[in-house]
């Protein structure tokens, strides 16, 4: 990727209160422009967490976050509480905490892929319907880097394709650069150009087929990392696609092990 990069966080350390024992250790990672990064890794292992130390949303403990000059970030929280008693159509919901225009409303909204809400109340959207509306409001304001936690949560796996698909073209049409959370491993492993895994620190990176065959990801996901490389051969195969040989092409293993211990990581 060219060009300086949007966010870098720098030995990120950030704690819970009250506890000594650290969410996050000595992270570092960054995003450059226009690329997807996503952000894989057990329940507890610091994902939120993370994103939410870049957003500047909580303290940390050491390092520091440096962001581009004037850097506009969209952000589609992992959760939105809206009361379902409550009237509020998707115009209204749009120009929430600013007012945007029409126009602006109804290009977010073709944009996503569901033209044509304006009046349709928050609590009667289906899931699907609903992130694609976060993903509209989050593009508002043309952004340089769209932030996404956990996206598709809730959604059946028709609506989790159709939804990185529609990422892909976003970044490909926008320029943006994306950063997700993600649980769907074999789907990240098709829509991402860099995957980072964390388990409290980041374990390893690299290029999707770099990170499913690495031994930390493999101790971490079992099973189900088998599964994403072999969807990742399948996919690059009938793509006819060529695997970088350079540097690119490997995983950055960071740190002995990424699963506390367990005797298979050395293996």
């Amino acid at each position: 990727m060219s060009g300086a990069a949007l966010i870098t966080a720098r030995d990120l350390t950030v704690g819970h209160p009250g506890s000594d024992r650290p969410v996050l250790s000595h992270v570092d990672m960054h995003i450059d422009p226009a690329e997807i990064v996503t952000v894989v890794g057990p329940n507890g292992s610091g994902k939120s967490t993370l994103v939410r130390a870049l957003l500047g949303q909580i303290a940390l403990d050491s390092g520091r976050v440096e962001r581009l000059g004037g850097l506009r970030i969209g952000y589609v929280p992992q959760r939105v509480h809206i009361e379902r008693a409550m009237p509020m159509t998707v115009r209204r919901f749009l120009s929430l905490p600013i007012r945007v225009s029409d126009a602006e409303a109804a290009r977010v909204l073709e944009r996503t892929g569901v033209p044509g809400l304006e009046g349709r109340q928050i609590a009667a959207l289906s899931g699907g319907q609903f992130q694609r509306v976060l993903l509209a409001r989050a593009l508002l304001n043309h952004p340089q880097l769209l932030v996404l936690d956990e996206p598709t949560q809730g959604l059946d796996q028709p609506g989790i394709v159709a939804f990185y698909k529609l990422i892909e073209e976003v970044r490909a049409e926008t320029g943006a650069a994306i950063l997700m959370v993600s649980h769907d491993l074999l789907v990240v492993m098709r829509a991402s150009d860099r995957v980072v895994c964390l388990n409290g620190h980041v374990c390893c990176e690299g290029t999707p087929q770099a990170v499913s065959a690495a031994p930390a990801y493999r101790a971490l996901f079992g099973a189900e990392a088998q599964g994403t490389l072999a969807l990742y051969r399948h996919h690059h195969d009938h793509d006819h696609d060529q695997v970088a040989q350079d540097g690119h092409s490997h995983a950055h293993v960071h740190g002995p092990d990424c699963g506390h211990g367990h005797d298979h990581l050395r293996g």
